[in-house]
């Protein structure tokens, strides 16, 4: 997310999954053994989203409800292009810091194969990335894989001085080594929360370096792939590099396809459909990806996670209850807002548009919606 005027960044992440339990699901009549949903229903529900839409300024609006990795509700509203091709559940969205969770199962993984350890310095002789960015200053070798996962490096905040959002024409090495040397560590490692892209920028060249493929690679072959995940991608930058089946994206007083989001493929780079956020969610925290053991580990908040009531950062997800109630990570560009929920009771899902707003907390709107619109199921509403 980059910095903007708008309210801080922990102050919209923490807003989303608020306190609405979901025991019930929205699935389609043809799915077997499933409550109907009427079409009464789908129909105030498809009201929900066109609201939202109107509100926001949204051209396209998706929406997808898995459980137990199928899809059982899809809901496409709106238009890819300006020019007014219809959205279909397929097409792809930018989907910004909603990748974070990705990139940290992605670091679980290379834990559980003992490729790595939380506690491995990152930068310095005996570090990860070793001396190539270096001289290092001061703080910069206490940085742990822990620390990045946590954003308690110790600075590199999604503030003014966010280096992902500078430099658009320097690689990953060169932007690393620019910020090592120019953006001095504010604080020790570990001793405060300060949320950061660069941090899982990062993270990005820790996966590469421990298992000696690209990060996209490692991810879709070892994350994605057993989740039935198939068609996701790094984004391109420009308007002319967007995918066939990608979204346009609207900016309202700022530009979406000025920035370098492919080189911000570990910390906000990922095009995906909704149902494929949705199913990610269900499979990354429950059997199939990570050991349960593993999963409870990256769901624990960290020694310095920032508190709002009961919810804290843990490791690449929003968590509620100290990991026993809904888990979450929203996202925030020029051109997208996105959500990713996993509930307390077992449900998943996802919502992506094409737009975002500097005024109006289009991020809380976005996480409400999906719980709304699934109390507009009448079987349903005395469990909600």
């Amino acid at each position: 997310m980059p910095p903007t005027t708008r309210r801080a960044t922990l102050q919209n992440i923490l807003c989303a999954a608020a306190a609405f339990p979901l025991r019930c699901l929205l699935r389609p009549p043809s799915t077997p053994g499933a409550a109907e949903v009427t079409a009464p229903e789908r129909a105030a529900m498809a009201e929900l989203a066109q609201a939202f839409m109107r509100d926001f300024g949204a051209p396209a609006l998706s929406v997808s409800i898995v459980r137990n990795g199928h899809a059982v509700f899809e809901g496409p509203f709106g238009e890819v292009t300006e020019r007014g091709a219809p959205l279909g559940a397929g097409n792809l969205f930018r989907i910004a810091s909603v990748t974070k969770p990705i990139t940290s199962v992605a670091i679980f993984s290379l834990v559980e194969k003992s490729k790595l350890s939380l506690s491995d310095k990152v930068f310095g002789t005996n570090g990860i990335l070793g001396v190539a960015y270096g001289p290092y200053p001061r703080y910069v070798t206490d940085i742990t894989v822990d620390h990045l996962l946590t954003h308690t490096c110790g600075g590199w905040t999604n503030d003014s001085t966010d280096p992902m959002f500078r430099f658009p024409q320097m690689s990953h090495a060169e932007l690393i080594s620019w910020t090592v040397g120019n953006l001095p560590l504010v604080n020790p490692p570990g001793e405060n929360y300060a949320y950061s892209n660069f941090g899982y920028c990062l993270l990005g060249r820790v996966i590469e370096k421990m298992s000696g493929q690209p990060y996209a690679d490692y991810v879709r072959r070892e994350i994605l792939a057993p989740c039935g995940i198939t068609d996701m991608r790094i984004a391109g930058n420009t308007l002319k590099q967007r995918l066939e089946n990608e979204v346009t994206y609207l900016g309202q007083d700022e530009n979406p396809y000025n920035m370098n989001v492919t080189r911000m493929d570990s910390h906000g780079g990922w095009l995906a459909t909704p149902t494929d956020l949705a199913r990610f969610a269900d499979r990354a925290t429950g059997a199939g990806v990570l050991k349960r053991e593993t999963i409870a580990r990256m769901l624990t908040p960290g020694p310095a996670s920032r508190p709002s009531a009961d919810v804290k950062y843990a490791r690449g997800w929003l968590v509620r209850n100290e990991g026993r109630g809904n888990i979450w990570h929203n996202g925030s560009l020029p051109g997208t807002t996105s959500i990713m929920v996993h509930t307390a009771s077992g449900f998943s899902w996802a919502a992506l548009c094409n737009t975002r707003t500097r005024s109006g907390d289009i991020n809380s709107a976005l996480d409400n919606l999906v719980w709304q619109m699934a109390r507009k199921v009448h079987a349903w509403t005395s469990v909600l």
